[in-house]
């Protein structure tokens, strides 16, 4: 009789010896793995673990290739409506046709980009963050810059146009540090409520219809209504006309995507994650069930269809490098609106996003900067431009990396087996696409359920650190924008601590607010250690004697178990310091009374 466990141990122990001679090889040094000799090892991070992260990634950014398609679709592309038509050419056959020729064209466009700049992104910056066209840009570029069906203010064209410009000026603003600027001149609350807010944001996707378990939905009444109704039951407005929180794809998210994968995470099970999100999808798949993926609608069907071919690979015919470079006339002014508009959102957008996962990953140093942040701001500003090229909307950091990094993913292996997984996709699009929404929604609540355990380093004691960060995180989900909701938040910050300012200073001092002592104390962020890294690799060849204080500072930190960071962080932090400083605050705290100590024994 075979022993079974004696069989697994046996494979356990292969699987093992692999891993911890991939992690001890050339292979290994270069990212740094645990055990490669690297002085600057990543600890905790291993072969297989980095493997399983990206997979963990790509099976909850899935949803992007049959999603950003979609949305992008929705602007019409290079389709053309006949002279004469009404505006978006509702109901014309042949722009019906166009646009299916269009979609499969950018299934293809955001598989490969987001491939191709996980695995750039992961190799240079060794971060297992990974990139795709942002879903927040792609509605603002579809609907407030294009316009449905090209109805807006600026053509598909030119607005790529605008992207493929606007990702060279973020490389030079990455270049002359004015993008690392722009993090650290944020105040140090409002950025670990950013980090809070995207977790909200991150859970209400979860909960929606379009990329999750469908509990909640846009309401006409009110803001939000409760969902978990069938699709058909959906109204013109979106609301559930009955059968509330009766789905059946809802209650196989819920606990099986959910609470199954909480249960197998309470005893530290090895791809939880993934192991959910496969069993809801292969649960999803067979048509004759109530909650099969592939109904017997028009819908359905066209997944189905999709579905059988299994391997499948569709060639860019229409938005491969179709930007206008014509400018003149009214093209130059469409030009520059949708550049303006297009870098006020970005900048802020995918600066704060790949902040906040670099963050998230623990290696944020008390500068509030972090290892190769130069190169990881220029690969994400290259990565915008590329991205037009193939008709996309803007690139971004994507906050789903999250997953990837609460299952253990420490380094660049993470996001570069992401990228792997898309480029598959390329060839295996109807199995990686049809991952039904509700297999992912709940895994997005779980990661929003890590992120948001930062809260308590937010200064909540004082009123003009408070109220702002409250602001940032609130207004994140509820703007459905990573953008605004920092807009929102440093609007608040900017007005209510300058009356406060103001205030202080008519009366000399002696009228201040309430624990105005708990207050964090800010800077600009242009002193003299955040001069670019570049600028001080020079400064050091032409004046050596002026760098030694600069050499003394980190270039890489050593990353750490998240659990253990945050277990860390909870026990030390104090309420009244930012969340970069207050390591600091406590090594000086700890460090004084051990130094007295010193001087009472001498």
């Amino acid at each position: 009789m075979l022993d079974l466990n004696g069989f697994i141990d046996k494979w356990m122990a292969k699987f093992a010896s692999v891993d911890d001679r991939i992690n001890r090889s050339t292979f290994g040094r270069v990212f740094r793995l645990d055990g490669s000799g690297h002085p600057k090892t990543v600890r905790g991070a291993s072969f297989f673990r980095e493997i399983r992260a990206g997979l963990t990634t790509f099976a909850t950014m899935a949803y992007i290739v049959a999603v950003n398609a979609s949305v992008l679709a929705d602007s019409g592309g290079t389709c053309q409506c006949p002279a004469g038509s009404p505006p978006g050419c509702p109901g014309d056959p042949d722009y019906a046709m166009c646009q299916t020729g269009l979609k499969r064209d950018l299934i293809t466009a955001t598989a490969a980009l987001a491939g191709l700049s996980s695995i750039v992104f992961g190799f240079l910056t060794n971060l297992p963050v990974s990139l795709g066209p942002g879903m927040g840009l792609n509605a603002y570029f579809t609907y407030q810059v294009v316009g449905w069906h090209g109805t807006g203010d600026v053509p598909y064209r030119i607005a790529l146009t605008a992207i493929f410009v606007e990702g060279f000026i973020f490389i030079f603003l990455a270049l002359t540090g004015m993008r690392q600027w722009l993090v650290r001149m944020i105040p140090a609350t409002i950025k670990t409520a950013c980090g809070v807010g995207i977790g909200l944001f991150l859970t209400e996707i979860g909960l929606s219809y379009s990329a999750g378990i469908g509990a909640i939905t846009g309401g006409f009444s009110t803001p939000l209504a409760i969902g978990g109704c069938p699709p058909e039951y959906l109204d013109e407005k979106g609301e559930c006309t009955s059968h509330i929180m009766a789905s059946p794809q809802m209650w196989i998210g819920i606990f099986v995507g959910g609470v199954f994968v909480a249960f197998l995470m309470a005893f530290k099970v090895k791809s939880a994650i993934v192991i959910g999100i496969g069993l809801v999808s292969i649960m999803s798949w067979p048509r004759n069930t109530p909650f099969t993926y592939f109904p017997y609608t028009d819908a359905g069907e066209e997944r189905f269809a999709f579905f059988k071919q299994v391997i499948a690979f569709h060639p860019i015919e229409s938005i491969l490098s179709v930007q206008e470079w014509d400018l003149r006339g009214t093209s130059g002014a469409q030009f520059a609106l949708a550049l303006i508009t297009f870098l006020y959102v970005d900048i802020i957008d995918c600066t704060a996003t790949l902040y906040s996962m670099a963050k998230f990953c623990g290696v944020v140093e008390e500068d509030g900067n972090f290892p190769r942040s130069t190169i990881a701001y220029c690969t994400d500003a290259a990565m915008i431009s590329v991205g037009s090229l193939f008709g996309c909307s803007p690139v971004t950091a994507f906050i789903e990396s999250g997953a990837g990094i609460a299952e253990g993913g420490r380094t660049g292996l993470t996001a570069i087996s992401t990228g792997i997984c898309f480029l598959i996709c390329l060839f295996f699009a109807p199995i990686l696409a049809s991952v039904p929404p509700w297999a992912t929604g709940a895994t997005l609540v779980l990661v929003g359920c890590l992120m948001i355990r930062q809260v308590i380093n937010i200064n909540w004691q004082y009123i003009g650190d408070a109220v702002p960060s409250f602001v940032t995180l609130a207004f994140m989900p509820f703007s459905y924008s990573v953008a605004y909701g920092l807009i929102a938040g440093m609007m608040v910050y900017v007005v209510l601590n300058t009356m406060i300012w103001v205030v202080v200073q008519l009366s000399g001092g002696r009228v201040t607010p309430s624990n105005w002592h708990e207050k964090e104390v800010y800077n600009w962020g242009l002193g003299a250690r955040d001069v670019p890294g570049w600028v001080k690799a020079i400064r050091q060849k032409i004046q050596p004697s002026h760098s030694r204080l600069d050499d003394e500072r980190k270039d890489g930190v050593e990353l750490v178990d998240n659990d253990s960071a945050m277990d860390a962080t909870i026990k030390t932090s104090s309420r009244g310091g930012s969340a970069e400083d207050k390591d600091v605050h406590i090594l000086e705290s700890q460090s004084q009374p051990h130094e007295q100590g010193l001087h009472s024994l001498n």
